[in-house]
């Protein structure tokens, strides 16, 4: 977060956005997965401010039901260079179907961000959290 906005991913091929990050890889925290995973889609450094919660996301996308844990992290670029980017980034990882862009938390309801449980993190001031969003049981 940065300037009241939030740094989204958007896949082209898809109707909504989500917040950057990635898979843990073995014998890889949390944190250190943050940081790999920005250096290796935007090549910019970062540091961990704060931890802000975890989101057990339960959910279905194309016909297969997942489980995955979030860990959220409130990060900054490193470099004051980088802190001053307020516009559209590319991914450098050569997947020209993903973009990152800054989504204004005044206006975080009207975007199609997932999981929804995450602009009422956005909003909240109070963490650490732990949120369940179980859109397989709201689906029945």
């Amino acid at each position: 977060m940065h300037n009241n906005k939030v740094l989204v991913h958007k896949d082209n091929r898809k109707n909504h956005c989500c917040l950057p990050g990635g898979r843990i890889e073995i014998g890889e925290n949390s944190e250190e997965t943050i940081k790999r995973e920005i250096k290796e889609e935007l090549g910019k450094e970062i540091e961990i401010i704060d931890y802000i919660a975890t989101i057990e996301n339960f959910f279905e996308m194309e016909g297969k039901k997942y489980h995955e844990f979030y860990f959220l992290y409130k990060v900054e670029f490193a470099n004051d260079e980088d802190k001053k980017i307020d516009y559209t980034m590319h991914n450098v990882e050569g997947k020209e179907y993903l973009h990152y862009e800054w989504l204004d938390l005044d206006k975080i309801d009207t975007y199609n961000i997932l999981p929804q449980c995450l602009k009422e993190i956005l909003k909240n001031e109070k963490s650490p959290v732990h949120v369940i969003n179980d859109d397989l049981k709201n689906a029945k």
